[in-house]
């Protein structure tokens, strides 16, 4: 099993189209990218800690690949939107193939002509990993609900 982790807005939409994902395994919704340790989900929202919400998610190699992740990862967002940064475009590479395979793919997608804007998405080091409270943890699954703008 492998991890990847991705930010593109609320973490509990990103979170569900990467559950649909045949060959992912688990998925976990939390923070990054900040400064603040075991930061709370109030604190973020309220722009103190510096952290995206972000999900990281297990995959198996022989199922899904990297670069098909990238591609669910591109289709779930605008990623020529600037956001606050909780809600920012984010790709968090693990190991330097996925560096490599994601540097790839944002230039395959800027050069294709999908997008009129530049694309804002950041391709950055992974941080550490803060799994947010157990609530938000496949949130759509335990309410029913299908969009972050109902809260």
């Amino acid at each position: 099993m492998e991890k990847a982790m991705f930010g593109a807005g609320c973490f509990w939409g990103v979170e569900d189209a990467f559950r649909q994902v045949k060959g992912v395994t688990w998925t976990s919704v939390g923070y990054a990218g900040g400064s603040v340790e075991h930061p709370t989900y109030e604190d973020v929202c309220r722009g103190r800690t510096g952290h995206t919400e972000v999900v990281e998610v297990t995959y198996d190699p022989s199922a899904v690949s990297y670069a098909q992740l990238l591609d669910r990862f591109w289709h779930i967002h605008n990623p020529t939107l600037s956001h606050k940064a909780q809600y920012k475009s984010v790709i968090y590479y693990y190991t330097p193939e996925q560096k490599d395979v994601a540097e790839a793919s944002i230039k395959q997608l800027s050069a294709s002509g999908v997008y009129q804007q530049p694309i804002l998405t950041e391709i950055l080091p992974a941080p550490t990993f803060y799994t947010a409270e157990e609530y938000h943890q496949q949130y759509y699954e335990k309410t029913g609900r299908r969009s972050c703008a109902t809260e």
